[in-house]
């Protein structure tokens, strides 16, 4: 990338993030919809759920936001109230995503190790209450976002832009808040799904070996066990996922312990040489990069959900071929 103007790198980087991220989240949902995957109910649910908060991610936060930005600097976007709406919308659909990956990863470890409760949690109705609950808390929690911003420039009476205002970094509350919000998001979700992952992991482990020495002794070595391979499909699958949730947001924690420890400000405005503005825009894109990444870890780990989706892809192309036949 040395000799490419920054600017032209965040100019091309967000279009495409959004063009590729847009059609494949919208796919996710209307391929789950169909329930065609061999996935359950309440699984299917929470897939459709993150598809839905992180399209609204790429819509907000790349499109509205990082787009408009660039290509649209002084429409009434970027208009105080309305930038600052921007912000409040992109903070609450990223901790939508961030904790609907939680639950998703929870929930596949009571799946997998917690049979007796397996029956109560893993139902459609409780996935339900939980994707509410999540989507209702976040909600209220970053209402308070919009009201840490202050215009940039008035002209003419209007105010133009955001800025955090300077008492963000002072006042105690506000000082308290910004270190239960980052704890909270994404700090406590690494740590959870780490913990999860890791007792997922230790129960195949020892329910792979007590199976293989069941099937020894029946003399069953040449036949396939459906129900570890079912296993090894949900492992790779929960792990693609929060793994690519882990490395994408690790600059982004990153950022905030620098701004706090070092005591550094969160940049505003488009200063592409300054070094603070680099490292947070670089977390920022791979946020929305983790946003889009989902579909193409389905696609890779189901093979109903490829199936699916090449059936979708020959639709449209059917219709095109009997219209010019015709």
């Amino acid at each position: 990338m040395h000799g490419i103007p920054k600017g032209l790198v965040f100019a091309i980087y967000y279009p495409f993030i959004a063009t590729i991220g847009v059609p494949a989240n919208l796919s996710v949902i209307l391929i789950q919809s169909r329930r065609r995957c061999g996935l359950s109910r309440c699984t299917t649910d929470y897939l459709i759920s993150m598809a839905v908060a992180d399209f609204l991610v790429i819509l907000v936060a790349g499109i509205l936001n990082r787009i408009a930005g660039i290509y649209f600097r002084k429409s009434f976007l970027s208009i105080t109230p309305v930038c600052s709406l921007r912000s409040t919308l992109i903070y609450t659909s990223i901790d939508i995503s961030v904790w609907l990956t939680v639950a998703f990863t929870f929930d596949r470890f009571v799946a997998i190790c917690c049979q007796k409760l397996k029956l109560k949690h893993c139902t459609k109705k409780r996935a339900t209450l939980i994707i509410g609950v999540i989507s209702t808390v976040c909600c209220l929690t970053k209402s308070v976002v919009y009201f840490i911003y202050e215009p940039l420039y008035i002209i003419e009476n209007v105010p133009w832009f955001c800025r955090v205002k300077s008492i963000f970094y002072t006042s105690w509350a506000w000082v308290t808040y910004d270190w239960f919000y980052r704890i909270l998001t994404p700090c406590l979700p690494f740590i959870l799904i780490l913990f999860l992952n890791v007792l997922t992991v230790r129960h195949i482990l020892l329910a792979s070996r007590a199976r293989r020495r069941l099937r020894v002794q029946n003399d069953e070595n040449n036949q396939s066990d459906t129900e570890i391979d079912s296993r090894r499909k949900s492992i790779v699958l929960l792990f693609a996922i929060s793994g690519s949730f882990i490395l994408f947001y690790s600059l982004y924690f990153v950022t905030f312990l620098l701004v706090r420890i070092s005591r550094l400000t969160y940049f505003s405005g488009s200063n592409y040489t300054n070094s603070n503005f680099i490292l947070e825009e670089t977390g920022f894109m791979l946020q929305l990069l983790s946003s889009c990444i989902n579909p193409f870890i389905y696609a890779g780990t189901q093979s109903k959900f490829r199936a699916e989706l090449k059936n979708g892809l020959k639709f449209p192309l059917s219709i095109i071929v009997k219209l010019y036949k015709r």
